[in-house]
């Protein structure tokens, strides 16, 4: 069965974050996805605090980039997480957009080197293994974590263009795509990727069609509607089963930037649209 989440976005304030998470908890949505867009929220102390507030409910980060964290607090982070709260975190990191590395002086001249370094840095470290390495950006003396995850901790990558993608289905143990990805694309990493977790835009309610065309307009992705849920529950079960169809494991509804109600929205995605979702 495809797993169904929704993103609640850094855009809203933090505080606003332990309603939404307790509601989706309580709802019984499998997955709460968080972004750590700059200069907005942390990403990991966000999700600590989400899964501190709920007993259920997986959180995903999508994503962290790389440029920001050395490889070993990166791991020590994950871990922490992990070894809190078993088989419900879910980290996904990125190189990141090179504008904002810029801005705080994180910028590398290859990106892509710097994610494969840090993925496989990140995956051993996280594996209980000691580390020694001397990369182009990752350089390791003989780093162990003390508390590794007693168990499986994947690591996925986001990904949006194709050099990216490609990487991230060799490195990874799942991709993530964006919010206005085909449903064709989806299908056109399914062989190469172990797993696929998609963002899909999606709004409800008497003005969804309003707020899906400024959310359009703001991504500058206005002639993209074929890559969103607008309507009822059947109307959003039915695209969220197109992606199904294609390959992805867990889509993830992404609210417009105006949802007026945020609680009301993951009750709808966990009760109504789960329940025509295949």
């Amino acid at each position: 069965m495809t797993t169904l989440g929704v993103v609640f976005r850094p855009q809203n304030p933090p505080e606003r974050l332990r309603p939404v998470a307790r509601a989706a908890d309580e709802a019984g949505l499998e997955e709460l996805w968080l972004w750590e867009d700059c200069f907005l929220e942390s990403g990991i102390a966000a999700a600590a605090a989400a899964l501190a507030w709920t007993e259920r409910l997986s959180v995903g980060i999508g994503l962290l980039p790389v440029p920001f964290r050395n490889v070993a607090v990166m791991a020590m982070e994950a871990a922490t997480l992990h070894r809190l709260f078993p088989d419900r975190a879910i980290i996904t990191v990125g190189h990141g957009v090179q504008d904002w590395m810029g801005q705080v002086g994180a910028r590398v001249a290859s990106p892509l080197t710097l994610l494969r370094e840090h993925v496989s840095a990140l995956k051993a470290l996280l594996a209980g293994e000691t580390v020694t390495t001397s990369g182009r950006y990752v350089q390791l003396d003989k780093v162990k974590l003390d508390y590794p995850p007693p168990g499986a901790a994947p690591v996925y990558a986001g990904a949006t263009g194709p050099r990216t993608r490609a990487l991230a289905c060799e490195i990874a143990d799942g991709i993530l795509l964006t919010a206005g990805t085909p449903v064709e694309e989806v299908a056109a990493v399914r062989g190469a990727a172990k797993a696929i977790t998609v963002y899909v835009h999606a709004a409800t309610g008497s003005d969804a069609g309003e707020r899906m065309a400024r959310e359009l307009d703001f991504w500058g992705e206005s002639d993209k509607t074929a890559t969103t849920a607008v309507g009822g529950a059947a109307d959003i079960a039915a695209v969220v089963n197109r992606y199904r169809a294609a390959g992805a494991d867990a889509v993830i509804l992404q609210p417009t930037a105006d949802e007026p109600d945020l609680e009301g929205f993951v009750r709808f995605v966990a009760k109504d649209v789960r329940a025509l979702v295949v």
